[in-house]
């Protein structure tokens, strides 16, 4: 019983985990990267962009304490920016781009889209998918963990499989 508490807590603490990784604006202090002004980051409530908490306007780009360098939907987009004309960047369009509320980042060989609620996540052989309602899909070269709305969990691993459902576990070698 508690090898099964303790499966059970794992799981889900990683699709917990996985699900808060979306991009999203945290509001704080950053500096605008543009202006390096010292400014208060808020995100707008209906579009859910970076805003200056004072003025209202959008923030396009911004940085934070760890140096990491936040578009305005909140996506770190380190080394995916252009500086132009010595003194203004902007989004790297072959990696990252936006429509509307989705965004996609491109890098080597990583790839993210966010879509809304749902997200997915691509380097080399990981990949990840997240939907907005809970189901989850992870893969990592033999290893694969599908984890159901419901909370039921599909897990393989070379020959080995593990699925947990209705809180009853049943492996297989």
């Amino acid at each position: 019983m508690k090898n099964y508490f303790k499966l059970l807590v794992s799981g889900l603490l990683i699709v917990l985990s996985a699900c808060t990784k979306t991009s999203k604006v945290e509001p704080g202090t950053y500096v605008d990267l543009n202006t390096g002004d010292s400014i208060s980051v808020i995100a707008d409530p209906e579009t859910g962009y970076a805003v200056n908490s004072e003025t209202k306007k959008p923030v396009y780009l911004y940085v934070n304490n760890n140096r990491d360098t936040i578009f305005t939907t909140g996506a770190i987009v380190n080394n995916k920016i252009n500086r132009v004309n010595d003194d203004y960047y902007e989004i790297d369009i072959e990696k990252v781009t936006v429509d509307d509320k989705d965004v996609t980042i491109k890098y080597a060989d990583y790839k993210k889209k966010v879509d809304g609620d749902d997200y997915k996540i691509k380097d080399g052989d990981y990949k990840l998918k997240v939907e907005g309602d809970g189901d989850s899909k992870l893969k990592d070269g033999d290893y694969k963990k599908k984890v159901s709305e419901d909370g039921d969990v599909k897990i393989k691993d070379g020959d080995s499989k593990t699925k947990i459902e209705d809180g009853v576990v049943k492996k297989e070698n």
